[in-house]
């Protein structure tokens, strides 16, 4: 569908505004600065801010939904005799290939993550999200494997993928706080995915393989 101008003004209003908010958290911490200095920045109101983002929290985490999305939508996206953990293994390199934001691989990381490591409300939001997260990909493991209520190993291979996510995740962003050149921490980052693979069991390897036929 195509997206009308009045959608299209609405995106960019939201971003324009997540944008402002993130440089000022950036240049003065998150406590120090409040939603109205944010409205006064990008020229709207209080009430605006608060329409596209409902908490202070999400106008820097304001991906939230996609991160929690995305392992499921890596696990639903595979492609035919494709496994749910070779599917999400395979995003997780391209995404570090790629040298992807997605993965915390850009020079700005150390800034982003100082904002959130000063911030108690944000680290709590951030793992709300990983939890919102771990929930969606056990059900949908559960939706693409066919599992009933009472199997536990949907939310046992989510634990196992969750965990592999979070893990790359850690250390790129220690690697990065350190401020080390992008493409090494990259051709690194390629060798533990590697590494972690080789921990996984063949049941979850093999969970969730998409037919073929």
């Amino acid at each position: 569908m195509t997206e009308g101008l009045r959608e299209r003004k609405k995106r960019q209003t939201k971003q324009r505004i997540s944008d402002i908010a993130t440089g000022l958290f950036l240049q003065r911490g998150f406590g120090a600065v409040t939603i109205a200095e944010i409205a006064d920045a990008a020229d709207v109101s209080v009430n605006t801010v608060y329409n596209y983002f409902p908490a202070k929290e999400d106008l820097f985490l304001d991906r939230g939904e996609s991160v929690v999305d995305r392992l499921s939508g890596y696990v639903r996206g595979r492609g035919r005799g494709e496994s749910a953990a070779a599917a999400v293994l395979r995003e997780l390199r391209s995404d570090v290939e790629g040298v992807s934001p997605h993965v915390g691989l850009f020079a700005g990381w150390a800034d982003f993550m100082r904002v959130i490591t000063d911030a108690p409300p944000l680290r709590s939001r951030l793992w709300e999200i990983q939890q919102q997260a771990l929930t969606r990909l056990t059900a949908t493991l559960a939706e693409e494997a066919g599992a009933d209520g009472d199997d536990p190993l949907p939310g046992l291979i989510a634990g196992q993928l969750s965990w592999a996510h979070s893990t790359l995740m850690a250390w790129i962003g220690e690697e990065m706080v350190k401020r080390r050149d992008v493409a090494e921490v990259s051709r690194e980052a390629l060798v533990l995915l590697d590494e972690m693979e080789d921990l996984f069991g063949e049941r979850v390897l093999n969970y969730a393989t998409r037919p073929t036929g």
